[in-house]
């Protein structure tokens, strides 16, 4: 089996860090765990991994946020993948900081980078990690939070929340989106 795992984020050194990141940092830290680099790729910084019988195909988008259906488009007609062995890596606003979901379709809950995805695939039937950012911002300042860095107390939490989603990821290639969700979702 193989899969296509997306990270979503935008590239550039300002937006390393960033809330809007996460999806990133996520696919970085197991990139690292499995000692491999990404490499520039069309549209995208591309490697893949072994998972017990599987091959996960992690992607993180070059195209910026608003554009990653682009991307995710790109890669999952390339390389054969259906959808439903596609799982994206996003943040989310809704849910507290700490809190993550797995969840095999949803809307796009006005999240610009699952907008454009649905958009090109023609379908919101596709998996998502939802990684709780929390929503502690004045009334008109989503974008200025999105894109500012985590704060020390949730710096603190990042590596084991991070870990968690990697063994989600992990999950949910080897298990199925299904019992993933049962062991994970809280």
């Amino acid at each position: 089996m193989k899969y296509l795992i997306v990270g979503l984020g935008n590239i550039g050194a300002e937006y390393a860090d960033n809330r809007h990141n996460i999806g990133f940092m996520i696919l970085d830290e197991y990139v690292k765990q499995e000692n491999t680099k990404f490499s520039f790729n069309k549209l995208a910084y591309y490697t893949q991994v072994n998972c017990k019988q599987s091959i996960l195909h992690l992607i993180k988008p070059t195209t910026y946020m608003n554009l990653s259906g682009k991307a995710v488009n790109y890669y999952a007609n390339t390389l054969n993948i259906p959808l439903e062995n596609i799982l994206i890596l996003v943040d989310d606003l809704a849910i507290p900081f700490g809190a993550q979901r797995i969840k095999p379709k949803g809307s796009a809950a006005g999240h610009n980078g699952l907008k454009s995805i649905e958009g090109l695939l023609g379908t919101n039937e596709y998996a998502r990690l939802k990684f709780g950012i929390g929503s502690n911002f004045a009334k008109g300042q989503q974008v200025d939070y999105v894109l500012s860095g985590f704060n020390t107390d949730e710096k603190k939490d990042l590596p084991l929340l991070i870990q968690q989603s990697i063994e989600m990821i992990k999950n949910y290639a080897s298990i199925g989106i299904e019992l993933t969700m049962t062991n994970f979702n809280k």
